[in-house]
């Protein structure tokens, strides 16, 4: 075998995959810019002082994105552990040596009881109590008491309800509590929504829509609050120690954040609904399908083709569909269920066509009863 200077995929058995489910974790997110790949090399050949660092890129961040500051984290889910322990801790180094321990400090964060989700244990990790409010206003305002650090609120899920994000601030702000929204699949626009309703701070994914280093997050907001984030977190001895960006995700995220307010969205948009339609015409004609076009919520913002059939007349049900396609070559991940879900998000160019010779195959009547998985 030819000498090669660095591991692949391919020579340690891991198969690559087309990715039509979105910016998920579990599918590695997305593919870093170029830009992003370079600044991370860049980055990496000279020593910084880390703090010095992300002051730095944090001012720089900040006049990007029209904002007090930004913090680069080890993801967005070490931003809601950081902020939380910044909303707890302060900047105090007994503090936040002591956490997870808060006693003698605010240790309870309000939430809304329909904006629960499974990263509530980034927050709850600092040692808080979590405290669940029903959507209006009174009850927001009976939760609030000395004990209260935070008021967390779920981005995706917010204006679905009686109070919106400002109300939700207003209230807040009533009794001397910050706001902080994760926002981490959703694009982070200028100017930004959540800063213009009062929030505090934002977090989002830096892997995802942003398209920067995997393991980085960004939080948006006041400066002071952010630092007070820095100081509970990676070089500082604290809860979030573990939770290090080194200098590659910090210079690497910046980069992205340069690119996002340069890039061409409507053009990345067009490009999206080209892939879909490529997928489209590949199985137009076959018996039974239908195949709709779903707009997208707050989170992984891009067009969403749904595709159904009668299984009598296509022979084969969606789940095994899926299954081909994952066991198939190329390797091809989408949603099943009742029927298939493609989301172009992550899709580079090219794959379209893969994706609709492969579907198309699978789906051609007289096929798909009697076929194995592909191998």
């Amino acid at each position: 075998m030819p000498f090669q200077e660095y591991p692949t995929y391919d020579r340690i058995g891991v198969r690559p995959l087309i990715n039509c489910k979105g910016t998920l974790t579990m599918y590695s997110g997305s593919v870093m810019l170029p830009e992003v790949r370079q600044a991370m090399i860049e980055a990496s050949r000279k020593y910084v002082h880390i703090e010095e660092l992300m002051d730095g890129v944090g001012r720089r961040i900040g006049e990007i994105m029209k904002t007090e500051f930004g913090l680069v984290t080890n993801g967005c889910a070490a931003a809601l552990c950081q902020v939380t322990a910044a909303c707890v801790a302060g900047a105090d180094p007994d503090h936040i040596a002591r956490l997870p321990d808060t006693t003698g400090m605010k240790h309870e964060v309000i939430t809304l009881k329909t904006h629960r989700h499974a990263y509530d244990h980034a927050i709850r990790m600092v040692g808080i109590s979590l405290v669940e409010v029903d959507d209006d206003a009174d009850s927001l305002r009976a939760a609030f008491s000395e004990r209260t650090a935070m008021v967390a609120v779920f981005g995706d899920r917010a204006g679905d309800g009686v109070l919106t994000v400002r109300k939700i601030v207003d209230i807040a702000h009533d009794h001397g509590v910050p706001v902080f929204v994760d926002a981490a699949a959703e694009r982070p626009d200028v100017p930004n929504p959540y800063l213009a309703d009062g929030v505090d701070a934002v977090a989002y994914s830096g892997g995802k829509c942003l398209r920067g280093p995997q393991a980085s997050g960004l939080v948006l907001g006041r400066r002071d609050l952010l630092w007070a984030a820095f100081m509970n977190g990676a070089p500082h001895h604290s809860i979030a120690r573990p939770m290090k960006a080194g200098k590659e995700e910090i210079m690497g995220l910046l980069a992205a954040v340069e690119r996002w307010v340069e890039r061409d969205h409507e053009a990345e948009w067009r490009e999206w609904e080209g892939y879909l339609q490529t997928v489209s015409d590949a199985i137009a004609s076959l018996p039974s399908i239908r195949a709709t076009i779903r707009q997208p919520g707050r989170s992984n913002v891009a067009p969403v083709l749904h595709i159904n059939w009668d299984t009598s007349a296509i022979g084969i049900e969606p789940e095994e569909v899926v299954r081909q396609l994952s066991e198939g070559e190329p390797r091809i991940e989408m949603g099943g269920g009742d029927g298939l879900s493609i989301m172009p998000y992550m899709m580079e160019p090219g794959e379209d066509t893969l994706v609709a010779s492969r579907l198309r195959e699978i789906l051609e009547p007289g096929m798909a009863n009697n076929r194995g998985p592909a191998l």
